[in-house]
Order: structure tokens, then sequence, then C-alpha cells
């Protein structure tokens, strides 16, 4: 609205009413000045309003760069111009069809260039996995005999006895799955391959093989991780040696410290323990397989405090209170290595141990165990009836992150020619060895969470219960699953990587802050003392050496008059 200017005086309504009262003509003549007025202020607010509009509908995408107002302008003039019956209902196919004019890669091109979805770019990926390469005909004969011996699992008959109990992946995905296992076996020199399970993610989920290669042919990278990590520990002490050697040049370096960080539990060996078997993982079936570094105590034991879900990247790091020593892939290798200990199982009696010398030599807790040829099966209403027909035939994760235990406390030669020289010291108590169950118990000796039993046993059927097969639900590790028929078992996982928690997750807190020094007479801050303090010091102590000479005098002129006398 326009302003009244300060200088200028409105009149009052009772001037008004008074003027209208004596000149009835002026009554038309305000009525026309209020709404000559009126429609000078809507004009003024809708030639607002418009601007703001139109300044809105210019503003700039930060994704496509367009703006609304020249958008809608081409669609409008498009419509115009070709004159479509039902413009309603196919508004959006020209707003589509404008929008891609303005990137379109080839203009001189008759047809639209679409662009490939992730169904089609996935289906090119995965073609390889229906190629066959063509054979020699020499070695046909030769491929023939290997097939026999061949490490790749039968995961379609697999498959096949999971999905009587309604458990398992599409047919489609786990034939793509069982050509990519086939992909694996023929570029590696495996001994044994398995499919371990899918693990789901965020983004994209984790397919997973279990292998173990055959002896003497080990993969060359841990070989070449190995190296790589003894050159920069050389390196290190290199380092630690030249610092030591400045610090003994400064003259006033300050003290040692005593500070003796806890030893560091090495990982057990390859073929051994947690890292008994080496696994590969996949996004996708076709796409590139990505070898897991073996497993470290320290990453199991923050893993079991932690709870993260995956990403589907490698590569991510894991922002986690405690500090997980890795990114995703650790963590993931950790995951796997958890649930493979605590839900591995078989049928009694399908292993058994090996050679007593061999057994007495490795202990009641090595993994020498080999599969009895003399199995004969155990039925499926006694697999159902008691759990003691089940038994675990992966080692136990103790609470040091090892399945054998290592004594941190033992020292090496330097460490011993180090303690000579020193003072003799108290020797601390040794450590108590953890023990965990050994191989094979039977799951009915395995402990409840809140009154809930860790396995669940049913059968796929209960109305043709002579074909039905036995099934073993893990409740501690959601996903888990067993079947047995016969001689046939198999282990699976389908889930998201975590254990079951009756509480709900809370991350750990952080430690106490640690409390202040004791206060004492060497530690107690003192005010500085002024000048005129120092100086009645001074003159104390100069009075106090002077009486202490005159005391002395006194002293030595008494002995030389009392040898004089004598």
């Amino acid at each position: 609205m326009s302003e009244v200017p300060d200088n200028v005086s409105r009149p009052d309504e009772s001037e008004i009413k008074a003027q209208q009262s004596e000149d009835p003509s002026s009554i038309s003549s305000q009525e026309g000045l209020v709404q000559m007025e009126a429609e000078s202020n809507w004009t003024f607010s809708s030639d607002t309003m418009i601007q703001n509009a139109k300044a809105y509908l210019l503003q700039k995408s930060t994704i496509s760069n367009l703006n609304l107002y020249d958008h809608l302008s081409q669609v409008m003039t498009k419509l115009l111009d070709e004159r479509p019956n039902n413009a309603v209902d196919i508004f959006e196919d020209f707003s589509e069809k404008v929008k891609r004019a303005q990137f379109f890669k080839k203009m001189d091109t008759l047809r639209d260039e679409y662009e490939s979805s992730m169904a089609f770019s996935l289906a090119e990926v995965q073609k390889s996995l229906f190629t066959k390469a063509l054979e020699a005909e020499e070695g046909a004969d030769h491929e023939e005999e290997v097939q026999l011996d061949t490490p790749l699992p039968n995961v379609m008959e697999m498959a096949y006895y999971f999905e009587q109990a309604g458990i398992g992946l599409s047919s489609n995905e786990m034939y793509r799955i069982f050509l990519a296992l086939k992909q694996l076996v023929e570029t590696r020199p495996l001994q044994k391959c398995r499919f371990w399970g899918k693990i789901l993610g965020i983004n994209s989920n984790y397919i997973i093989a279990e292998v173990d290669y055959r002896e003497g042919e080990d993969d060359t990278e841990e070989l070449g991780e190995e190296e790589d990590a003894g050159a920069k520990e050389d390196d290190k002490d290199d380092a630690e040696h030249g610092e030591e050697e400045e610090n003994e040049e400064l003259e006033d370096k300050p003290p040692a410290s005593t500070y003796k960080p806890p030893p560091v539990i090495p990982k057990e060996e390859s073929r051994s323990g947690t890292n008994r078997y080496t696994y590969f993982v996949c996004s996708e079936a076709a796409k590139p397989w990505t070898k897991l570094p073996p497993v470290t105590p320290a990453q199991l034991t923050v893993a079991r405090k932690i709870k993260k879900f995956f990403t589907g990247n490698l590569e991510a790091p894991v922002i986690s209170y405690p500090p997980f020593p890795g990114n995703e892939m650790n963590y993931l290798r950790a995951q796997i290595a958890r649930i493979s200990a605590g839900t591995q199982i078989s049928p009694l009696g399908f292993y058994q141990f090996g050679d007593e010398e061999e057994e007495e030599e490795e202990g009641a807790m090595g993994d020498n165990y080999e599969e009895n040829a003399e199995f004969e099966g155990i039925s499926v209403p006694d697999l159902l009836d008691s759990l003691a027909n089940w038994v675990h035939h992966t080692q136990h994760i103790l609470p040091q992150g090892r399945c054998v235990w290592f004594n941190a406390a033992q020292k090496n030669e330097e460490d011993f020619e180090e303690e000579e020289e020193e003072e003799e010291k108290e020797a601390p108590d040794e450590p108590e060895p953890e023990v965990g169950p050994p191989l094979l118990t039977p799951l009915s000796e395995d402990a409840e969470v809140n009154n809930i039993p860790p396995w669940s046993v049913k059968a796929s059927s209960k109305l043709i219960a002579q074909y039905a097969i036995a099934l073993v639900q893990s409740n501690l590790w959601p996903g888990a699953y067993t079947f047995a028929i016969g001689k046939k078992f198999e282990n699976i996982y389908f889930g998201w990587g975590h254990k079951y928690s009756p509480e709900n997750y809370s991350p750990a807190p952080a430690p106490p802050v640690q409390l202040e020094f004791a206060s004492g007479p060497d530690t107690t801050e003192v005010d500085d003392p002024t000048v005129e303090e120092e100086q009645a010091l001074r003159a104390a102590l100069e009075e106090r050496l002077a009486a202490a000479e005159e005391a002395e005098e006194e002293e030595e002129e008494e002995e030389e008059e009392e040898d004089e006398d004598n």
C-alpha cells in the first residue's frame, strides 16, 4: 500500500462525516477515491506475487541444472505444435521426452537412445556364466575324468533338500551361484569347495564360498602379505633404533617410560583354528570373487562387542566403539568365523578322530578328525527326538580370540637376558589357560540364553513323515540351518550376520575418567614468594651463617687457651 507522508495530516472520521452531511455530492467522490486506492493496492500486490512465483519457477535444479519455467514452456510448446488427443493423459510422457532431449548424446540418430537398466547390465555380466569354452578334442576325455574328482559341490541337490523345509534362494539364483562356484574351482587349485551361505547387506549382499587349497598349493597372496608385514616391522625397528640414538645424544632427555603395552596375541596359522578354511565372497554371481584375509584374535574380540550392518562394500570403514581393527572385509571374515564355530554341526558318528598318536600330540582340542567310512546314518525320528545325536565339528573360539590358547606370559630368550641384567623381581602369576568344549560335543550340552533353547528341531513335513528330512535351526544365530537324511547333511546360513541378543544392543560405554594424582608435599603447588620474603629469608640465612662462624671462632679460641694452659 502507498504510504502517506508525515507532513500530511489525515482527516478524522468526525470531520469526514460532517462534510458528507453538509455536501451530499462529496459522498460519491469519497467512494471513488477509496475504490481507486483499493484497485491500485491489488494491482501492486498481484504484480509482486507474479514476480515471486516467476522467480521461484526460474530456480535451477542442483541435479539437472534445469528450471521449471523453461521446462513447462517447452512442454506447452510441444503440445501446441503436435496437438495430440487426450493431452492430459500423456502430459507426463511429453514432459519426460522434453527432459530427455536435453541429455541426448547423439543428436543425429533417428531412434531414441534409452539407458540400460540395472537388470540388463547384470544380465550382460552373468552371460559369461552360460558360455562354455571350446573344448579341445584331445582334452575332452581328460576333462570327463577330472570331473569325477572335482571339488565342485552339488549346489542344486543341496537346494532341493532345503527347499522342502522352505529355506533357500530361488532356483534361478541358486543355479547362477552353482555356475559361479564352477568358475572359482576352475581358476584356483582347490581341494574342497562349499557354498557357505549369503549374508545380507544394506546396499548389496555377500555370496560366500568356503574353500580349502590343495596341500602345498596355497595362494601366494598370503605370502606376499607376510613379507610386506615383515619388511614393515624391520623398517619400524630401524626407525626406533634411530630415535633411541638421537635421544642418547640429547643432554637433557626425559625419563624413560616404564609402561609396557599388553602382548599382541598372534593369529592362528592357515589350515588351523579360526583360519582352518579360506573364504571368497562376491556381491552377485559372475562378478569377480574376492579373497578374504585371515582373521586375527583382536578382530574377533572386538567383533563380539559391536554390532554393525554390512553395507556391501568390502572397503567401507567400520566406525564403532571399541574401534574395530580393520575395515568391513575384516569384520565380515570375523563374523564368518564366529558363525561357523557356533553353527557347523553334523550327525553323531559322521566324523571320528584320527590316529591316537596324532591325537595325543595335538591334544583333545585339535581338529584332527576325519569322515567315518563305516557311518550308516541315523534315522530321521532319532535325529528329531534328541539333540544328543547332533555334534559340533568346528572348534570353539575361546575368549582370547583363538581356538588354541596362547600363553602370552611366555618370554623369549631376549627377555630372559634383559631380566638377568635387571634386579630380581617377584615373578607374576601365570594366567590360567582358557579351555573350551572339545570337538564332537553333543548339542544337548549347549547352554541356554534366558531360558531360550539354543537349537530348534523339526521335520520338513508332518503329512508325509516317511519322506521327511530332519532340520535343525540355530536360535543364537538366526539364519543358520542344517538338514540331515541318511548319510547326507549340509550347513547353510542366510541372514544379517548378527547374533541373537535377548536385550537391545547398546554400544559399550567409554572407560571412566582416571583419578588425579595423589596430592603430597612433592606434588602440591605453592605460591612463589614475594621479593620482600626472599630478602628476609636471605637476611635470616646470613645471620645464621654469621652466628655459626662466631661460635666456631670462640670454640677455636677456647681450645687454644686450654692448650697454652696445658
